[in-house]
């Protein structure tokens, strides 16, 4: 008997040494660091249309190609909305309902991602909520957060609240629930394809909170971009978005331009909608560098100093309703892309853009970007290791100075400075169609960074700049 005991507390002991030397499965995992203000000085943000980002329309296939967004710098996927969309209303190309198109086309319109139908679920078309759950890991892996583009102003005519709780819905006086109305006019923006939810009801709230959390404590999503954020009321945001952070660090974008939702540890990043529209103009010939040196001054006088704006030259509405960069920047595409990535804020790429697309994805419909990578990669990788590696052009809430440097053409010459911890980035570009000689008050030997070249500068020294030709210095 006494035998037998010490055999099997041998037996124990070797188990028990073997189990000390096995690695726990904590150790052996690889968690993405907790999202901090760090990640938001350095970070490129990269919208992807997973209907639109490959011929499959899959989680999957965006999932595959995870990786290799490293290279451009990206440390934030935002995905676009990925919830069931109601066949109630469904919108078709043109404006008009799939229900009003020839019967054997109705199939081909999918309608839009933004008229959901459940908050708690995702879209077949996509794939599985496993396969979802993948690219999730898949991005952390690779050290990169996801947040999901969420929609609180409206839902589609056949989510479960439309009959279940129709209390939560905007009502007309005949005690009909309508689809949004613009506040300014008083009339419907033209969204028919969704209805109108009414914040003053407090069990949406509860409701509308609860689903959102249900992303962060079940599928380790990292935040949320806020679908017209500011139709939303503010209170509502006050209410919701400390109950959302105490679940986890969280990054949130508002589809919104209002400095109060970044006040108060509210939202972290806002859309820089008046310097899209700027560079815009600039290009087409229709503003100068005065009016940006105007948006400068506003922002710093609208904003304080740890607020957060993304720069975007494009986005799933840009390219799907105004038209392509090129058919918008022109000549001056690539000096504008490279502004987004060295002023004040965060840069994003929209799904096709590191491609070169150069057409206008269908919204409705089944469309494909093109894959082959060219000088448009090259260019977001370039500038997105730029952005990534100098501090002189952190963009969070702790971000480099902008110093505007003097010219002899203060029309049509853009120069300024980005500074921090000693280090330095210039860019100086000509934002007109025609060549120019300027005198520019800086001095320095510098590299030219997209060249790779040294390039002194005396101060004054007359330089000369080609159509939309820009420089990036870096000490």
């Amino acid at each position: 008997m006494i035998k037998k005991m010490v055999i099997a507390l041998t037996v124990m002991l070797v188990i028990g040494c073997k189990n000390e030397n096995k690695p726990s499965a904590t150790a052996t995992s690889k968690e993405i660091a907790k999202f901090s203000p760090e990640v938001e000085e350095s970070a490129v943000i990269y919208e992807v249309n997973i209907r639109q980002y490959s011929p499959e329309g899959t989680f999957n296939a965006f999932t595959k190609d995870i990786p290799q967004l490293k290279e451009l710098g990206v440390k934030i996927i935002w995905v676009m909305p990925i919830f069931p969309i109601s066949q109630t209303k469904r919108k078709a190309t043109g404006g008009k309902f799939a229900s009003e198109m020839p019967q054997d086309e109705q199939h081909k319109f999918l309608g839009s991602y933004y008229a959901v139908s459940d908050f708690k679920k995702v879209n077949p078309e996509f794939g599985t909520i496993e396969d979802f759950r993948n690219l999730v890991k898949t991005a952390h892996d690779n050290g990169i957060y996801v947040i999901l583009d969420w929609v609180p102003n409206h839902t589609g005519w056949d989510h479960t609240w439309i009959k279940e709780h129709p209390e939560y819905y905007t009502k007309n006086k005949k005690g009909e629930i309508i689809d949004p109305i613009n506040p300014e006019t008083g009339k419907s923006w033209g969204w028919s394809d969704v209805a109108d939810l009414n914040y003053d009801n407090k069990e949406l709230r509860k409701e509308m909170t609860s689903d959102m959390l249900h992303w962060i404590k079940n599928e380790n999503i990292d935040g949320f971009r806020c679908d017209v954020a500011g139709n939303v009321p503010l209170d509502f945001w006050q209410q919701a978005i400390p109950q959302l952070r105490r679940e986890k660090n969280i990054f949130m974008l508002a589809e919104a331009w209002e400095p109060e939702l970044l006040k108060e540890g509210l939202f972290d990043m806002a859309y820089g909608w008046e310097a899209h529209h700027t560079m815009n103009k600039i290009t087409q010939g229709k503003e100068t560098v005065k009016n940006w040196d105007a948006y400068i001054e506003k922002i710093n006088k609208d904003y304080e100093s740890n607020d957060i704006l993304m720069n975007f030259v494009d986005n799933h509405d840009e390219n799907s309703w105004n038209g392509t960069i090129k058919g918008r920047l022109g000549k001056g595409e690539e000096a504008m892309t490279a502004l987004s990535y060295v002023m004040p804020g965060m840069p994003l790429i929209y799904s096709g853009n590191e491609y070169g697309l150069n057409y206008s994805l269908k919204f409705f419909e089944k469309d494909s970007i093109p894959k082959t990578k060219g000088k448009d990669w090259e260019l977001r990788a370039k500038l997105g290791k730029l952005k990534a590696e100098n501090p002189a052009l952190n963009g969070g809430k702790n971000k480099a100075k902008y110093s505007r440097i003097k010219t002899d053409d203060e029309t049509n010459i853009l120069a300024f400075i980005r500074e921090k911890n000693s280090k330095k980035v210039v860019y100086i570009a000509n934002f007109s169609s025609k060549p120019i000689n300027s005198k520019v008050a800086i001095k320095g030997d510098f590299t030219n960074y997209m060249t790779g070249k040294p390039m002194s500068l005396k101060d004054n020294e007359v330089i000369t700049l080609q159509p939309f030709q820009y420089f990036i210095l870096n000490n």
